[in-house]
């Protein structure tokens, strides 16, 4: 299964690939599940990103390795690929597309999942989707273009 969203910011591509740091990482969680951050190596190939998920009656670990990363003159990307899941999930890849675009940029989630068995990938739509859709106002406030005066 697929899911796309795309957010519109003020910052131009490379300032935001500058902020895809860990400070932003933990601004992104949810509210739920509770999300502990474990390990953050960074954006490159070969780093590793480890969460726990606190589901209050039990934890759940997630590690994803970042396999690729490229800059071009237009974009920034990088692919986490999940090598440790929750039980909930089978696949994890996720594509993370900083776009130039005008004085500004696109960030683009690209994600692609399965779980363990077929309905459940499709029950878990909505909820991924609004765990993405979060971050939304987050981004745009995080990369507004500050004024000079």
């Amino acid at each position: 299964m697929q899911i796309h969203l795309e957010t519109h910011v003020e910052q131009g591509y490379l300032d935001v690939k500058a902020g895809f740091n860990e400070t932003l990482f933990t601004k992104l969680s949810p509210p739920f599940p509770p999300v502990k951050l474990l390990r953050f190596d960074g954006s490159e190939k070969g780093d590793l990103v480890t969460l726990e998920l606190n589901f209050i009656f039990f934890k759940q670990k997630w590690t994803s390795e970042i396999i690729e990363d490229n800059t071009t003159d237009l974009e920034f990307y990088f692919i986490d690929e999940g090598v440790e899941l929750p039980f909930f999930l089978k696949k994890w890849k996720h594509k993370h597309r900083i776009i130039s675009s005008g004085i500004g940029s696109i960030i683009r989630d690209e994600i692609e999942y399965e779980a363990p068995f077929g309905i459940l990938t499709y029950l878990l739509y909505p909820a991924l989707w609004l765990q993405f859709a979060f971050r939304k106002p987050i981004y745009k406030r995080i990369f507004r273009r500050s004024e000079v005066g």
